[in-house]
């Protein structure tokens, strides 16, 4: 586990995250985190804004470093707030997630190559009605089907 990812461990407050819903071929991608926070459930790739970033520089930077894509952002699609506490009900994880709905840059011929770094175990091309049954972030599927009217 990074330093940055150690030091968002019981925080004094909350790290403004972001995550892409990225629309392609009437489906959205969909990632399986490796670890915590939120180890083996499927969600959007996407994470920490670091500071001097805007929101689309994140976002674009997030997506390109878990998976080698390179996307456009179209508009914010939703937000939720993440909060974890462990067995003593003390705070252990605040995140501020900004989902944004985003498009591929490159390879909208086909399905593009995706390139996992180590934070995800997963990524599925996934209609929306797919999507039940599997183990999600809480909210997602509100955030995807924003995403895709957001996307048109």
């Amino acid at each position: 586990m990074s330093d940055a990812t150690t030091n968002r461990a019981y925080p004094d407050r909350p790290f403004l995250a972001v995550s892409a819903a990225i629309i392609h071929r009437g489906r959205v991608l969909l990632v399986r985190r490796a670890r915590a926070p939120m180890h083996g459930l499927f969600t959007l790739p996407g994470g920490v804004v670091e500071a001097g970033e805007t929101l689309n520089e994140a976002l674009r930077r997030e997506v390109l470093e878990e998976t080698a894509l390179r996307i456009a952002p179209i508009g914010i699609a939703g937000s939720r707030d993440i909060i974890q506490r462990d067995k003593t009900d003390r705070l252990e994880r605040h995140f501020v997630v900004i989902a944004f709905a985003a498009r591929l840059l490159d390879g909208t011929d086909g399905d593009p190559k995706i390139t996992l770094n180590e934070e995800l175990a997963d990524a599925r091309w996934l209609y929306p009605d797919e999507i039940e049954g599997l183990e999600t972030t809480e909210g997602l599927s509100e955030i995807i089907t924003a995403a895709f009217t957001k996307a048109g």
